[in-house]
Formats: C-alpha cells, sequence, structure tokens
C-alpha cells in the first residue's frame, strides 16, 4: 500500500485557481457596480481607483482588489481580435 501513497497525493497546485476571501470579492464587485467607468483593463489605473475610493488597511488589500477587478474585467470584456481584410487573407492563401 505504501508505494501508491505518493501517486495517490492530490495536488491543489495543479488543478485550482488563486483563492481570495469574501472580503476582497465583495469590495470589488461593489467597486465595479458602483463606478463602472473608473476601471479597465489595466491594473496600474485600478490600483490608483482602489486607493482613491476606498480606505484599505494595507498595500496587500489594495493590490488584491485591484487585481481582482482587473481579472473581472479581462474575463467579461471579449478580447478583441484585429478584423483582416478580404485583400490580406487573399494574399495569404496566394
Amino acid at each position: 500500500m505504501r508505494r501508491y501513497e505518493n501517486s495517490l497525493r492530490w495536488r491543489a497546485d495543479k488543478d485550482l485557481g488563486k483563492v481570495r476571501t469574501e472580503k476582497i470579492k465583495s469590495t470589488a464587485h461593489e467597486l465595479v457596480k458602483r463606478f463602472p467607468n473608473r476601471f479597465t483593463a489595466n491594473f496600474e489605473n485600478n490600483k490608483e481607483s482602489v486607493e482613491a475610493l476606498t480606505q484599505v488597511s494595507s498595500k496587500k488589500l489594495r493590490n488584491r482588489i485591484a487585481g481582482y477587478i482587473t481579472r473581472l474585467l479581462t474575463m467579461t470584456s471579449p478580447a478583441e481580435e484585429p478584423e483582416s481584410t478580404e485583400e490580406e487573407i487573399e494574399g495569404e492563401t496566394e
């Protein structure tokens, strides 16, 4: 039984995402809901906005909230792909 012990171990680092506390998530959702025009997909901009809009007790908490907002906005907005013109497509096939 011992030789299978290591192979059956569950690996959390491969299958799970990052864990964020409910305080970070609820604060981020509330800020995005109340001030939707203040936040973008840019972390640095979000960091400054979180600092201006809240009284967060530490840099670490501010950065986690800003990072979660950045992730929310990048996941909800579809990735913009450059549109190819018909001339570019025809040039590639030749």
